[in-house]
C-alpha cells in the first residue's frame, strides 16, 4: 500500500510537470539575493531623491512599491510638474522583460535606470551631478568600497547597483502560480474559465512566460485602429521606420490589478475596458459580459507577494552635496 501511495503521489507530480510544460505561463519563482550588500544599495539610490534636481523626485516616485511598482497615473510628474510622455509600466518583474520602456530602447534595467536621471522631463538631472552627489557623502563612499573593492563612484556603477535591487522586485505565489502548481483550489471556477478564453482566443500569443507579457513587441492597435491623443510612436522612435509606428514592448501582466491606468497612454482605468478594448482592437473580437467578466476573474489570479521593504535611511548631505533646486524657473 506504501508502495502504491507512493507511486500513485510521482505520478500526479509528473503529471502537474508535463501538463506545466505545456502552459504558455510560467511559474514566477521567488528571488536569489547572491549580493545582499550590492542590493541594500540599490535599494538606497532607487529611493534617493537627491538623485534629482529638485530633490524631490526618486525612482520609487513613478515606480511606486507601494502601489504596484506603478504612479496610478496617465503620465507621470515629473521635474518641475511636467507632464510625462507616457505611462509608467510597472517595476515589478521588469527584469523578465526582452528590454526596458515601452518602446524598447535600453537593453536591461542598467541602461533604464540612467535614462530618468538624466532626462529633463523626469529627474531633470545629469548623470555627472548625481555622481558628484552620491560621491560627496560618505555613507554612500563607505558602501561603494565595501561592494565594489574602491571609492570609485560614475554613473555605471550607480546603475548597477540600482539594477541589483530592481532584479530582487518579483512577485511570486500568486493564486495562479499555485495553480499551475498543481493547486486546483488555487483559483476559482470563473478563473479557470477565463484561463481557458485567454488561450484559447488569442491572448496568450503575446502574453506569455513568467511575466505574462514582456516578451516581444507588437502594434497597438493590430486588427482595428487603436486611437489616442498620446503623440508616443512606440518603436518607431527607436528605428525610424514607418513600419514600427505603434509597436511597442508587450507589457507584463502580472499584478495587473493593481496596475492601473492601462496601456501606454494610460487612458483606461478599468480592468474590464481593458480586457474589452484588447480584444477589438488586438484581436478582432467582442467578448460576452460573462466572458469578459471570467477574463477579468483570471487576470487578478495573477497578482503575487509582493515585495516587502524596509525604507533605507540616507545618508545625510554634507557641504559638497548639491543644493536642490525645486523651484527653478
Amino acid at each position: 500500500m506504501k508502495y502504491q501511495a507512493l507511486m500513485l503521489a510521482l505520478s500526479a507530480i509528473i503529471g502537474n510537470q508535463v501538463a506545466n510544460a505545456a502552459e504558455p505561463i510560467e511559474i514566477i519563482q521567488p528571488v536569489k539575493i547572491t549580493d545582499p550588500d550590492k542590493v541594500e544599495l540599490g535599494k538606497m539610490l532607487y529611493f534617493e531623491p537627491r538623485l534629482s534636481k529638485s530633490g524631490f523626485i526618486s525612482c520609487n516616485s513613478c515606480h511606486n512599491l507601494s502601489t504596484g511598482g506603478v504612479d496610478a497615473l496617465p503620465t507621470s510628474i515629473g521635474d518641475r510638474w511636467q507632464q510625462g510622455p507616457i505611462n509608467a509600466p510597472t517595476v515589478l518583474n521588469a527584469d523578465f522583460m526582452l528590454a526596458q520602456f515601452w518602446d524598447g530602447r535600453a537593453k536591461d534595467l542598467q541602461e533604464q535606470a540612467g535614462g530618468p536621471i538624466a532626462n529633463p522631463k523626469e529627474m531633470g538631472f545629469t548623470h555627472q551631478l548625481a555622481v558628484t552627489t552620491v560621491a560627496s557623502m560618505p555613507g554612500y563612499r563607505e558602501r561603494f568600497v565595501k561592494i565594489y573593492g574602491n571609492d570609485k563612484i560614475d554613473i555605471t556603477r550607480i546603475t548597477d547597483a540600482i539594477a541589483a535591487f530592481e532584479k530582487t522586485l518579483v512577485t511570486p505565489n500568486s493564486p495562479f502560480d499555485k495553480y499551475l502548481a498543481g493547486d486546483q483550489q488555487a483559483i476559482s471556477t470563473d478563473a479557470k474559465a477565463g484561463y481557458n478564453i485567454f488561450k484559447n482566443r488569442g491572448c496568450v500569443a503575446c502574453h506569455n512566460g513568467p511575466a505574462v507579457g514582456g516578451t516581444m513587441y507588437m502594434k497597438m492597435g493590430l486588427i482595428k485602429p487603436f486611437h489616442t491623443n498620446n503623440p508616443a510612436e512606440g518603436r518607431k522612435a527607436v528605428t525610424g521606420k514607418e513600419a514600427d509606428k505603434m509597436v511597442f514592448k508587450v507589457p507584463t501582466l502580472r499584478n495587473i490589478e493593481l496596475t492601473y491606468p492601462y496601456f501606454h497612454d494610460g487612458s483606461v482605468w478599468s480592468l474590464a475596458e481593458a480586457v474589452n478594448t484588447m480584444s477589438n482592437v488586438q484581436l478582432g473580437q467582442q467578448f460576452t459580459p460573462e466572458e469578459n467578466a471570467q477574463v477579468v476573474a483570471f487576470l487578478k489570479t495573477l497578482t503575487g507577494d509582493q515585495p516587502h521593504i524596509t525604507l533605507p535611511i540616507l545618508p545625510p548631505s554634507t557641504a559638497e552635496t548639491p543644493k536642490p533646486q525645486p523651484f527653478e524657473q
